[in-house]
């Protein structure tokens, strides 16, 4: 089969755009990757970064082009939730199964560490070039200082845009007949926090725990980084009783935080000057289709599917894209065409169906992870999972710790809940919650659905 060498462009120098131009420069493509930002390894990173989460689709794509050990490095896995509800000691929630873990990253390290990767396979970088146009038929791309300056045009054979959840590659896209487009806004904003390392260097929480504060509309969450820190997110609404517009002072930020946080009391100096140094930023659902137009331009990652943050699969979501893409490289050749027409039927499915799954897991996490009936019926289905583990995995696991189509996730996801659901209304299910009863009930049900 021919597998002839492009010269391709790929526009944004994210995550996914460093990740997709190593394996693009491993097929033998020559790779120029473009971003209107400056390199970020040469400044201060921009304060508005919620850690990454690596998955185990996420290192699969890694592990692909040789990548995953030294990606690991710069990572710490975090194998269960710990929940700070106020009044009650820290409850520990395991992940999975023995072994299973999701993987703390700080966003800016990983970026910086991907694009050195990316430039050792022979990618060229071009930061600070600005592309304000893109011509989709003969694949051209323009780059000036401004809208008004003059233009340099550049020539490819294939663009790629990963230019995230505002993508300019996919706004021209936008103007062609019949492209579907739609963007949701959630009410709640973040701002990105801080907690420093002990004076020795080491974790002031449980350094292997993903930290949430759960507190019905808004809460506080904290991943740890390899230098001892934690990179805390704080998620309120933007408006109405406790919002961002209701803190306007550094007294104000204080008694917020001792009012709801009163275990993080010690580090309430530095959490109330964090949040106003940094920014408050929104969160976007962005669904969009085709991701493809001929055989010479197509989306990957936030630029065809941004999502919201709470499940922590948006770049493991970005890197199975590119997964998907090199398959379908290996089995069509030079065929883009075919390539391209079978990522976007492949992903878009997928990538819907993440975007549904991120949105419950956040009304999750904020209200419902306090709630002793939902706690009641997590510890029920992991008790099934450990004696039916061929009968029963659950929708966390399908998503965090398995290659399955996210698709097949929602889907079984959607059938245990209707069984969960008949199950916490059965008299009496807090005392025999581990009883035989119970557990024939599922398995009828489980039979039923069949």
């Amino acid at each position: 089969m021919t597998k002839t060498s492009k010269n391709i462009a790929i526009i944004g120098s994210g995550l996914v755009g460093s990740l997709l131009a190593v394996y693009l420069r491993k097929k033998g493509h020559s790779v120029t990757v473009f971003d209107r930002r400056p390199d970020i390894r040469t400044i201060e990173f921009s304060g508005r970064s919620i850690n990454l989460a690596m998955s185990n689709r996420g290192w699969r794509s890694l592990q692909k082009v040789g990548l995953e050990e030294q990606i690991k490095e710069i990572a710490i896995p975090l194998d269960k939730r710990a929940m700070h509800v106020n009044d009650k000691p820290v409850y520990f929630q395991k992940y999975g199964k023995g072994g299973e873990a999701i993987w703390s990253i700080s966003r800016g390290i990983l970026n910086k560490r991907m694009i050195d990767l990316a430039e050792d396979t022979g990618a060229v970088f071009r930061f600070n070039e600005k592309v304000w146009d893109v011509n989709l038929p003969e694949a051209k791309i323009y780059t000036g200082e401004s809208e008004k300056s003059e233009w340099k045009e550049y020539q490819y054979d294939i663009i790629f845009g990963c230019d995230g959840a505002f993508s300019r590659v996919r706004h021209k896209m936008q103007r062609r007949s019949r492209f579907d487009y739609s963007q949701d806004f959630l009410d709640v904003g973040y701002k990105e926090l801080t907690i420093p390392a002990n004076e020795d260097g080491t974790h002031k929480l449980d350094k292997n725990s993903f930290h949430i504060w759960p507190r019905g509309k808004f809460m506080l969450i904290a991943m740890p980084n390899i230098d001892g820190s934690f990179t805390c997110t704080l998620f309120l609404p933007f408006e109405g009783e406790v919002s961002f517009e209701k803190i306007t002072t550094p007294e104000e930020a204080k008694a917020f935080f001792k009012e709801y946080f009163p275990n993080v009391k010690k580090e309430i100096e530095n959490l109330s000057q964090d949040f106003f140094k940094n920014p408050t930023s929104a969160m976007v659902t962005m669904k969009c289709y085709p991701w493809t137009y001929w055989n010479k331009v197509a989306l990957v990652g936030d630029s065809a599917h941004a999502i919201v943050p709470f499940y922590g699969q948006g770049m493991n979501a970005g890197f199975e894209d590119i997964y998907v893409l090199n398959e379908l490289m290996e089995i069509h050749g030079d065929d883009w065409d075919t390539i391209f027409s079978e990522y976007q039927k492949t992903r878009k499915p997928n990538a819907d169906a993440i975007a549904e799954l991120s949105y419950r897991n956040f009304v999750e996490m904020s209200s419902k992870t306090a709630n002793p009936k939902f706690l009641l019926q997590k510890k029920i289905e992991k008790w099934f999972a450990t004696k039916h583990p061929e009968k029963w995995i659950p929708v966390y696991s399908r998503v965090t710790f398995s290659d399955r189509p996210y698709a097949e996730a929602l889907a079984i996801g959607d059938k245990q809940e209707a069984i969960m659901k008949e199950v916490m209304q059965m008299p009496n299910i807090e005392e025999k919650w581990d009883s035989k009863g119970v557990e024939e009930m599922i398995i009828g049900l489980l039979d039923n659905q069949i």
